[in-house]
């Protein structure tokens, strides 16, 4: 029990950076479209979200990012990346982290999760998770919801 909930913390704290990443930053370009500098990434491959976002300053970070979190702990058998992702996305509603809910709402929707399950989800976090937090991830799934 403790290894998920050290790794439910661990997608709470950094899924901010994927969330961001994935962000179009108009003086940048989007993400998708702005690689990193050839030293960020191996030679002949893009730089990831994690990369792109903070690897400049932060490469270790960026590095434990993308093979530890993405790589091992999502990529992990015991639970279907629909799951994970259900998991990932009450976890970050308890919290109130709504910057880091707009990349897993989406992210849970490409992993099988349906809109009615999330506000579901949302609406069954009210009453453990508080009703502040889930008013809060309304707004953001409405949001989310509306640009895909």
């Amino acid at each position: 029990m403790k290894t998920l909930a050290a790794a439910v913390m661990s997608l709470a704290l950094l899924s901010p950076v994927c969330a961001r990443a994935t962000e179009a930053d108009p003086a940048q370009g989007s993400a998708a479209t702005n690689p990193a500098p050839l030293a960020q990434a191996p030679s002949g491959t893009r730089a990831t979200p994690a990369q792109r976002q903070f690897g400049d300053i932060a490469p270790k970070l960026a590095e434990l990012t993308d093979n530890v979190l993405f790589g091992d702990v999502w990529a992990r058998p015991g639970l279907s990346p629909r799951d994970r992702s259900l998991v990932t996305v009450s976890a970050l509603i308890a919290l109130n982290r709504p910057d880091q809910l707009r990349f897993h709402l989406a992210k849970a929707r490409e992993n099988g999760v349906t809109q009615d399950e999330l506000i579901e989800t949302i609406t069954q976090l009210a009453f453990y998770a508080g009703w502040p937090n889930a008013v809060t991830a309304i707004a953001v799934a409405k949001e989310v919801f509306q640009r895909n």
